[in-house]
């Protein structure tokens, strides 16, 4: 029987079948299962598509949703055009102002259709509101606030394709219910569940198990459909949690996300108010700073857990001696071990200093290189990454991780650094995939921030940035 896997890329996709098909560990602690067959990957967008269709009916659901980010890019290529004499669009019109080769439409229209995507996953409300016919963002507390003057052509276009859509159903024989975007089809697929009879059997095409593996943060659309889909489905979820205490409290915004229920328990001798004032004395100042999107994801995760149904499934953990929190110290070697063990325990700044000792001279587990330019950034990397390889012969590349914030902006420069290297040395693969938002485009970021489009290229004498692209601040 075939396992299902979701993964947030094909590069984890790849790096997870190469690791279980790796042989066993000679103590039996660790290594692979020593082959890798019968594995389904998939990311959880058209999983969860397949899902849809499954319990919904192939004749409401088509398989391919017409709001797919591929198909509105050509959509839009039809439909701005004919838009751009409207008052509303004016900012979107003097962008396309000179575009003989139609590039700059190209470009726009990517943009958009990354945009409306993430609406439709993270924005939903919103989208609905502009369907109705009101120009108005949504925060989260539930207050409405009316459009920019220069963002109006973000409702109007949603609307018009909508309408174009519409249009096309009887053409293309796509269903009512997806012409209405993912999120009436999210809401319909929720209805269907919840009035689907005990007595019926589990509709036809699901899986009996799915795995999520690796994926630091799903909307709450997807966390819906997979709690949905455990009534016939096990569900099982590797999450990555940098602490075993509740920390939900350390990071702003804590009355928004403060749940009646959470899965952790408070550290010892930490209140359960705490002021902002006093955050240092009960956080980590990096789990603080930087933990914003793994808390909001942990704290949707404890949405759909209770004590009950973790007792409950407890039982099939001692069966095979395993645990369901997999919490343990990194050691003591190094100062890096320390900094993990650290988060991992909540501590404070002031018992980090007491607790460690002083930072051995030839630590060289945590480095900060000073670089005046992307190239050299590139150019100090490969030449570390060599100097690891020779020092460890052990280590392969695929067992290293380069993270950038925008893999476009640096593509030219590894390419050059890189490029250069001969097929005999080791060579890193540099994953093309989704931009790093994708993931969680909604958590990058404050609280209240609209999600936004990308500038097209901001190439000097090449394109000029697009104007009143940044929807402005909920």
């Amino acid at each position: 029987e075939t396992e299902n896997l979701l993964v947030h890329s094909n590069g984890i996709a790849q790096w997870l079948r190469l690791a279980l098909a790796e042989d066993p560990a000679e103590d039996g602690d660790g290594g692979g299962c020593g082959i890798a067959a019968g594995l389904d990957m998939s990311l959880p967008s058209r999983f969860l598509w397949q899902v849809y269709r499954a319990v919904l009916g192939r004749d409401a659901v088509p398989e391919t949703s017409p709001f797919d980010k591929p198909l509105l890019v050509w959509r839009l290529m039809r439909l701005l055009p004919a838009l751009m004499e409207r008052p509303d669009y004016a900012p979107l019109r003097r962008f396309l102002a000179t575009d003989a080769d139609l590039r700059k439409r190209f470009q726009l229209a990517e943009r958009l259709a990354d945009l409306f995507d993430q609406y439709q996953v993270y924005r939903a409300d919103w989208l609905a509101a502009w369907a109705d016919g009101e120009d108005v963002l949504i925060r989260a507390g539930g207050e409405r606030l009316a459009l920019p003057d220069g963002q109006h052509w973000q409702a109007a276009l949603w609307r018009a394709l909508l309408a174009d859509v519409a249009v096309a159903e009887g053409v293309d024989g796509c269903g009512a219910l997806a012409g209405q975007g993912r999120a009436a089809v999210h809401e319909a697929f929720l209805r269907k569940v919840e009035a689907w009879p005990e007595e019926e059997p589990r509709p036809a095409g699901l899986p009996r198990r799915v795995m999520v593996f690796g994926i630091s943060a799903l909307p709450r659309q997807s966390l819906e459909v997979l709690a949905a889909l455990a009534r016939w489905t096990q569900v099982l979820m590797c999450v990555h949690n940098p602490c075993e205490h509740y920390w939900a409290d350390i990071v702003a915004d804590k009355d928004l996300l403060r749940a009646t229920h959470s899965r952790q328990r408070r550290r010892a001798g930490q209140p359960a108010d705490i002021p902002e004032e006093s955050l240092h004395l009960h956080a980590h100042p990096l789990l603080a700073a930087w933990g914003k999107q793994g808390r909001d994801f942990i704290g949707l995760l404890d949405e759909h857990d209770s004590d009950a149904a973790r007792a409950d499934y407890l039982q099939h953990f001692l069966a095979i001696r395993q645990r369901i929190d997999l919490f343990a110290s990194h050691g003591e070697a190094c100062l890096l071990n320390q900094l993990q063990d650290d988060i991992r325990d909540l501590r404070p700044l002031a018992e980090t200093r007491s607790r460690w000792p002083a930072l051995q001279a030839d630590d060289a587990s945590i480095r900060f290189h000073v670089a005046h330019s992307p190239q050299r950034e590139v150019e100090v990397l490969h030449d570390q990454l060599l100097a690891a390889f020779s020092a460890d012969p052990s280590l392969r590349p695929r067992d290293v991780i380069v993270m950038v914030p925008d893999i476009d902006a640096y593509a030219p420069h590894i390419q050059a650094v890189f490029g250069l290297v001969d097929r005999g040395e080791h060579g890193v693969l540099v994953e093309r995939g989704e931009p790093l938002d994708d993931r969680c485009a909604a958590h990058r970021h404050e609280p209240g921030l609209p999600l936004h489009c990308e500038l097209p290229l901001d190439v000097p004498g090449l394109l000029p940035p697009l104007p009143g692209v940044y929807p402005g601040v909920a």
